[in-house]
């Protein structure tokens, strides 16, 4: 019963890597808040309201979805194992929730976002790291030297390619010299992060198919990249 009871307060690993991402993501963006105009009060509070909104619309968002089993057992809303979530719908509720307080507050859209950039950055670092954690996000099976034993397979390492390549984008992003021009540098790390998902899902073996093969996730990414590349056309034409 004890080792009942510690499985069910204690937070599997996945999750403390990110919390640990969050944490590491808000001591970053607070150093490079300010100069894009946004102070550290706004940046944590937006930060804390876009988390919770996340957290409590990702549940919500899977019960709604799940309606007729929680029906049957509604204390099961509270539980907190982190597999009945819905992450599309929390971060869906997360954005809205993070757009109402910036305009309440007269936080400026895209000086926003580049504020928020790091963040983000060390939060998908700590997905992969997580996925890694968790077995989740696995790869193709592999012959080749670097692949990992996993689910009675040899595979791609595809948490690791992950998360080597969100390093990578946040270190490039860190070291970037400052654009004068707002959304520039968020938009660069959205694209940066879609390109590098339309390579790793090649390797996921988990990818939901359509149209006779084709990966789901390439074409979102690919949908993804298309949207960024006009905004970034918009943003490099506009003077503010």
């Amino acid at each position: 019963m004890l080792t009942t009871f510690r499985n069910l307060f204690s937070p599997p690993r996945h999750m403390i890597l990110l919390v640990a991402a969050a944490w590491i993501g808000l001591t970053l963006t607070e150093k490079r808040a300010e100069r894009h105009g946004i102070s550290k009060e706004n940046i944590n509070n937006i930060i804390f309201y876009g988390l919770l909104a996340f957290v409590i619309g990702g549940r919500l968002s899977f019960v709604f979805q799940n309606t007729p089993a929680f029906l049957k057992s509604p204390l099961g809303i509270l539980s907190i194992n982190p597999d009945i979530f819905d992450p599309f719908g929390g971060t869906a509720v997360s954005f809205i929730a993070a757009y109402i307080y910036g305009q309440r507050n007269g936080l400026l859209f895209w000086k926003t976002l580049d504020a928020l950039t790091p963040f983000f950055a060390i939060i998908i670092i700590g997905t992969g790291l997580s996925h890694l954690a968790a077995g989740t996000a696995f790869g193709k099976e592999t012959d080749q030297p670097w692949g990992i034993n996993l689910w009675n397979a040899t595979r791609h390492p595809t948490q690791l390619y992950e998360t080597v390549a969100s390093l990578l984008i946040f270190i490039l992003l860190w070291f970037k010299r400052h654009d004068t021009r707002p959304g520039i540098l968020f938009l660069t790390f959205a694209a940066l992060t879609a390109g590098s998902q339309l390579f790793i899902q090649a390797f996921r073996g988990d990818s939901t198919l359509i149209l006779n093969g084709i990966k789901q996730e390439q074409v979102v990414a690919l949908a993804a990249l298309a949207v960024i590349f006009i905004l970034l056309e918009y943003r490099i034409k506009e003077k503010s």
